[in-house]
């Protein structure tokens, strides 16, 4: 098997020699012409239970798009899964796996916090039909029921960058299929289906993009919980646009050679926060991993920190407000650095007990010269 950096280059463009084209084709059509009406109606009753287009009409786009597929099989080899399913966002890709194990009669979850706060506030709703046990990494077996339908995990988590360790959680979870948001890590540091998840969830948005300018969420799993995902995806309407697909599978081009560069840029901050004394804590894998698993689960610590100013929120406040190069926004994953404060913002929905650190805020290193980056950091905390 070639290496995950040609993969990345290569994945999803094996027949563009065949096709005569270097780059890949954008089909934007919403409909597609039927060779008849009892072979229109087989294509359509394949598509919508969730199976593959098998050299039928491909009928409408909410059912399949050529472009879309591309990604999904990309991301599916470098994930090593069967394949995968993609959506208009990372939260649409959420609720459509909520959405199946509430139709298998399965309704009830576990949580591991932290989690992206959208995710922790989707299930404390019960919107979907869910309920939620929130525990810890190690608690997971006495929470399992005989409805239990997932257990839901994110490593590195949002926005402690905690790592946990997904073999122990796959055992203690048993016949339960183990869901691992795996956006902050990517599939260049670390593939959750080996070792042991059932479903792989990405906001593409993020690294998978890695530009700021599309969006979108995938899941990559087995051929069943493929099935499940298309037919529910094709029901609901939760497609990703052919557009953001050209994109998406555009960016896994690159993707390694950005996560890489951002990890090392990281790593440089990371250390120099360590040494600030208004600065009380940092939180990065590559200054405290108590489980050893950067190089056993994880290829590396990632571009993700999170750090906690002296002085609470109205400092992490000033820290924020008074960056001038870095952006302070939302998101993450992109070729800019990006500062937030989770608790006022990505997780302020969540609960009071789950809730971060009022003075802690999370930095998402982009392709900058880390000196410049370290700059503007100090101005920043003098402020505080």
């Amino acid at each position: 098997m070639t290496q995950l950096d040609t993969r990345s280059v290569h994945a999803g463009r094996d027949d563009l020699t065949a096709l005569g084209v270097h780059v890949p084709p954008i089909d934007l059509s919403t409909t597609y012409p039927l060779p008849g009406v009892a072979a229109g109606g087989t294509s359509y009753d394949a598509l919508s239970r969730g199976n593959g287009p098998d050299g039928g009409s491909l009928v409408y786009q909410r059912l399949w798009n050529p472009t879309v597929a591309r990604f999904e099989d990309a991301l599916a080899d470098l994930e090593h899964t069967e394949g995968a399913v993609a959506f208009g966002s990372g939260m649409a890709a959420l609720t459509a796996c909520l959405l199946a194990t509430v139709a298998a009669g399965r309704p009830h979850v576990v949580a591991v916090r932290p989690l992206y706060g959208g995710s922790d506030h989707l299930l404390s709703t019960g919107l979907l039909g869910t309920t939620v046990s929130y525990t810890s990494a190690t608690s997971i077996a006495g929470e399992i029921r005989p409805e239990t339908g997932l257990v839901i995990v994110e490593t590195p988590a949002n926005p402690t960058v905690d790592l946990v360790d997904l073999a122990a959680v796959k055992r203690q979870a048993g016949d339960v299929p183990v869901l691992v948001d795996n956006t902050f890590a990517t599939p260049v540091l670390q593939q959750p289906a080996r070792h042991g998840a059932s479903l792989v969830l990405h906001s593409a948005t993020k690294y998978l993009g890695g530009h700021g300018d599309v969006m979108g969420g995938v899941v990559a799993a087995g051929a069943e919980w493929i099935a499940r995902l298309r037919q529910i995806r094709a029901v609901t309407g939760g497609l990703l646009h052919p557009l953001a697909a050209y994109e998406l599978h555009r960016g896994l081009q690159t993707l390694p050679v950005r996560v890489r560069a951002q990890q090392a840029t990281a790593a440089k901050v990371a250390d120099w926060l360590s040494a600030q004394p208004a600065v009380s804590e940092v939180f990065y894998p590559g200054l405290s991993d108590p489980l050893e698993l950067i190089g056993r689960q994880q290829a590396g610590p990632g571009a993700i920190l999170a750090f906690r100013v002296a002085g609470g929120y109205g400092a992490a406040a000033r820290v924020a407000g008074g960056v001038n190069l870095i952006t302070h926004a939302v998101s993450l994953g992109g070729v800019d650095t990006l500062i937030q404060h989770p608790a006022a913002l990505t997780h302020r929905l969540v609960a009071v007990e789950a809730k971060p650190s009022d003075g802690l805020l999370r930095l998402s290193l982009g392709l900058e010269d880390p000196e410049d980056l370290t700059a503007d950091l100090a101005q920043a905390l003098a402020q505080a």
